[in-house]
């Protein structure tokens, strides 16, 4: 605000001489942003000498490191009231030109950017897959992780394959899609236990598809760990082979013939294991590649949380100034500006969208613990609408937040067979209340440290600790 009326005025206001800010200026409308402009400004209003003007420049370009800008002040003001300004509006031009060493940069820098913001949007608007498979393969970068750049090419109509050990390979690549579009391939990068050497020696003796997991052992050399991770990341599918499928088949592979084993035949018969629940399937996708291309883990908790009043991020397009809402999500950012005097901003992500949550100081000490460190958390506040039309911003004011994690540590549980008559490890010696007691004692551990919603969903209490986790690659910036 302060920078625009300080610039405003030198191009003709009434700060007195005005025609030579004005012609520095104008290009701008008024509003310096640019280094050079600065130099211009203390040269044809200030009287500054070039070179002069130059040590400002670079004092601008420090500012927030060394101050040293303050020792031009005296100068600059007294140099433009000698040439016919008013003090008041060369103060004002210096505190604006104070203040543009917090955002100011070389013109060449700010043409050079406007090139690469153009040239991005339109590759990411015209061609959404060539830009995601862009940004993953440059990884690790950015503001946002894989799982979120992968979603926003899902949104923008990317159809996204999985990992696979007959079509990916180390980077994420483009396959033909449907009509004129292409799909895109995740890389073999995202998947954790494998190396780019590992990846490569793999594509290069695939000359030949392979037919199952022991030709892939035989012919690219990969160790029992590395087919392993392709197992977990499902990577098998295409073969008709589930994880659990690949997994059991690892468990025979062999370097050495026992001599009592010789005339026996190499195949074993055939097992039929029980399906991985959609839950579990979630989980191993989070634990193999940070993603699943599956159900979002908010969508197989819907249920549970609408029983317990908490919305989806759906209620948020039409909400209202002062509306108050309770949501829950995965943790995607969080971030405390040092500008920001305490305030810290929360990104949280459902199936149906992300929401933007703001902290306040107060709030955050309260629930630091859970601010910091949950992995779902729920929000209850207060909607707080900034715009008009198409470009409006939203956030939740924080007022209660709670940690859900547990929550997303149940979600291999869903859908699995439920013991009615307890486990068949359990040792009890009273056949009376002791389960109901355990039981009780689960649930209490794993309530949360605040008041939340009641929670109807599950058996806290059949989480064992054996169960995989979930594990969000939040981005964090303090």
């Amino acid at each position: 605000g302060g920078g625009g009326g300080g610039g405003g005025g030198g191009g003709g206001g009434g700060g007195g001489r005005g025609p030579e800010l004005g012609a520095v200026l104008k290009r701008t409308l008024g509003v310096p942003l640019f280094q050079e402009q600065a130099m211009q400004i203390a040269i044809v209003a200030a009287g500054f000498e070039p070179e002069e003007a130059d040590r400002l420049r670079r004092a601008m370009a420090t500012f927030r490191h060394n101050g040293t800008v303050h020792l031009f002040k005296t100068p600059f003001i007294e140099g433009m009231v000698k040439n016919g300004y008013e003090r008041d509006f060369a103060e004002r031009c210096f505190k604006q030109i104070e203040g543009f060493g917090e955002y100011g940069f070389p013109e060449s820098h700010a043409a050079s950017f406007a090139i690469l913001v153009y040239d991005s949007s339109y590759v990411k608007y015209y061609y959404p897959e060539v830009f995601a498979a862009a940004l993953l393969n440059s990884q690790p970068m950015g503001f946002y992780a894989p799982a979120q750049l992968v979603r926003d090419a899902q949104e923008n109509g990317v159809e996204v394959r999985p990992p696979d050990i007959n079509a990916s390979t180390w980077d994420c690549t483009l396959e033909p899609g449907k009509g004129n579009r292409c799909a895109l391939r995740m890389g073999l990068r995202q998947v954790q236990g494998l190396s780019e050497e590992d990846v490569d020696r793999m594509v290069a003796q695939r000359t030949t598809p392979y037919r199952d997991p022991a030709d892939l052992w035989r012919r690219a050399g990969l160790t029992k760990r590395q087919i392993v991770a392709l197992a977990r990341a499902d990577a098998f599918a295409s073969l008709g082979l589930s994880r659990r499928d690949v997994l059991w088949a690892v468990r025979g592979f062999s370097d050495v013939t026992l001599p009592l084993l010789d005339r026996t035949p190499d195949s074993e018969p055939s097992v039929t294991l029980p399906a991985l629940t959609l839950g579990e399937q979630v989980v191993d996708d989070y634990g193999s590649f940070s993603m699943t291309l599956r159900s979002h883990p908010l969508a197989l908790l819907r249920a549970t949380f609408t029983a317990r009043g908490i919305s989806s991020t759906t209620v948020l397009k039409d909400s209202k100034n002062g509306d108050v809402f309770s949501l829950a999500g995965l943790v995607l950012v969080r971030q405390r500006p040092g500008t920001a005097s305490g305030v810290v901003f929360v990104t949280i992500e459902d199936e149906a969208g992300i929401a933007n949550l703001v902290v306040w100081p107060k709030v955050f000490e309260a629930h630091r613990r859970i601010v910091m460190g949950a992995r779902l958390m729920g929000v209850r506040g207060r909607i707080q609408r900034e715009g008009k039309g198409d470009y409006v911003v939203i956030h939740l004011v924080a007022e209660e937040l709670w940690d859900f994690s547990a929550d997303l540590d149940s979600i291999s549980a869903l859908d699995t067979f439920h013991l009615t008559n307890g486990r068949g490890d359990e040792v009890r010696s009273d056949p009376g209340d002791r389960r109901v007691k355990v039981a009780e004692a689960n649930a209490t551990r794993h309530k949360s440290s605040r008041s939340a919603p009641a929670n109807p969903g599950y058996d806290r209490g059949r989480i064992g600790l054996d169960r995989p986790k979930i594990k969000i690659a939040s981005r964090d910036f303090h």
